[in-house]
């Protein structure tokens, strides 16, 4: 015998108007694919997608990379204004050093050639090695004497903070913003136009 009390908890959702269990017709609705309008790669608000192809690759035209010093440039992939960071190819020919600096926020660091290390640590990167920064890192990057060219990507977060390596005073520091004015000015000069820059903001 079933109790009153389960026979209406049965029959409630009938009573409102509720189907139990759904019926073929909607389940096939459901989990068809089928729409009466094709279903958006993205809400219309979206940011539009990065896609740059053969980067590094032999066609590429080499005023893309911005000069830093007389032995580092950098390549633009993504200028992120709106969430505060940038993700990079850093590219040292013959050697060199990236002063002491400081993170706050989290690094990724994927090797493409050559290789180097951070100072302070005992590994070493090298092609295909992937490297996790934690924020708090202080560190001064070293390319292998050794090495001719070394290209890295690097996707930083936040604020790259450059620090006296004796007193942990702060020198300067490197974020999304400089790099976007550093990027412009290279794209001025090297006849580019300021505005080649806008393809890589979001």
């Amino acid at each position: 015998m079933i109790s009153l009390a389960l026979r209406f908890a049965l029959l409630l959702p009938c009573a409102l108007g509720f189907s139990r269990v759904p019926s073929a017709a909607s389940t096939r609705t459901a989990f068809s694919g089928r729409s009466s309008s094709p279903l958006p790669a993205a809400p219309v608000e979206a940011l539009s997608d990065i896609v740059i192809p053969s980067v590094g690759g032999e066609d590429e035209d080499p005023r893309v990379w911005v000069p830093q010093t007389e032995c580092l440039s950098f390549r633009p992939l993504c200028l992120c204004t709106s969430q505060g960071y940038y993700v990079n190819l850093l590219k040292f020919i013959g050697g060199g050093t990236l002063g002491c600096h400081r993170h706050p926020s989290p690094v990724h660091a994927y090797t493409m050639k050559g290789g180097w290390g951070y100072k302070e640590h005992d590994w070493h990167a090298e092609a295909g090695t992937y490297v996790f920064e934690p924020p708090g890192e202080t560190h001064t990057l070293v390319v292998d004497d050794d090495c001719d060219e070394m290209v890295a990507l690097f996707h930083v977060t936040g604020s790259l903070i450059y620090v006296d390596p004796e007193s942990g005073d702060v020198t300067g520091f490197d974020d999304v913003f400089t790099k976007l004015e550093k990027a412009k000015a290279w794209y001025k000069e090297c006849g580019l136009g300021e505005d080649y820059v806008q393809q890589f903001l979001r």
